[in-house]
C-alpha cells in the first residue's frame, strides 16, 4: 500500500542488463561498496516498514509500505514514478550508494541531481568519498549549512509513535491510519510555519 500528495505519473522501468535489478539487497555486492549500509541493514535482514518522504520542513509527501529492508530501489522508485522532475537535492542516509544506483538507471532524469548524506548519519562512512557528505557542499556553499538536514528523522520519528498500532494492523487499515497521521501531521507543521512566519512580521 502507499500514498503519495504526487500522483504517479511514470512506472517503474525493468533494468535486464543490470543483474539483480529491482530484487533485496542482501549481499556487500548488490548494496555497493558502502559497509555501514551493508552492516545495518543487509546483513542484519530487517524486515520492512514504511519509507517517507519528506521535504525540508518535515512535511510528508507520502509513503509506502515495503516487504523487506528499506533499499535503494524504494527511493529510487519514488521520486521517478511521482516527481515530474528530479528533486534538485535528496539527504538521504545512504547517498553514497543511492546515487550511483539513479545514475546507473535512469542517468538523464537524475544528470543534475545531488545526493548528500548529512553530518549525523555520516559517521560510520568510513570507506565512503566525501562527495557524499552534505559538509563538503556546505563548505563551500555556506547557505546550505543553513539547510534543515534532518527534517526527516524529525518525521520518522513522528511516525514511531505510531509503530506498535500499526504492527497489530492488516495492510489495508495500516495505510489508511498512517494516512491520518500524516495528514494531521503535515497540517500542523504547516500552521506552524504560518504563525511563525506571522509572528515575524
Amino acid at each position: 500500500g502507499c500514498w503519495y500528495l504526487l500522483p504517479q505519473i511514470r512506472q517503474r522501468p525493468l533494468y535486464p542488463h543490470i543483474p539483480h535489478d529491482g530484487k533485496s539487497e542482501l549481499n556487500p555486492e548488490r548494496s555497493g561498496t558502502c559497509r555501514k549500509y551493508y552492516d545495518e541493514y543487509s546483513k542484519k535482514r530487517l524486515t520492512g516498514r514504511i519509507m517517507a518522504c519528506w521535504c525540508s520542513h518535515s512535511i510528508c509527501y507520502g509513503f509506502h509500505c515495503m516487504p523487506l529492508a528499506e533499499g535503494r530501489n524504494d527511493v529510487f522508485s519514488a521520486m521517478l514514478t511521482r516527481w515530474p522532475e528530479a528533486p534538485e537535492r535528496v539527504v538521504y542516509d545512504y547517498a553514497c550508494a543511492l546515487g550511483p544506483y539513479c545514475w546507473t538507471r535512469e542517468p538523464e532524469f537524475f544528470a543534475d541531481m545531488q545526493f548528500v548524506i548529512d553530518g549525523f548519519h555520516s559517521t560510520g562512512h568510513t570507506k565512503c568519498s566525501t562527495a557524499s557528505f552534505l559538509k563538503t557542499y556546505a563548505d563551500v556553499q555556506p547557505a546550505l549549512a543553513k539547510l534543515n538536514s534532518s527534517a526527516a528523522e524529525c518525521g520518522n520519528s513522528g511516525l514511531a509513535r505510531i509503530q506498535k498500532s500499526v504492527s497489530y494492523m492488516g495492510q489495508e487499515r495500516a495505510v489508511l491510519y498512517c494516512w491520518v497521521f500524516l495528514w494531521i501531521w503535515n497540517r500542523l507543521r504547516i500552521r506552524s510555519m504560518f504563525q511563525r512566519s506571522k509572528n515575524a512580521l
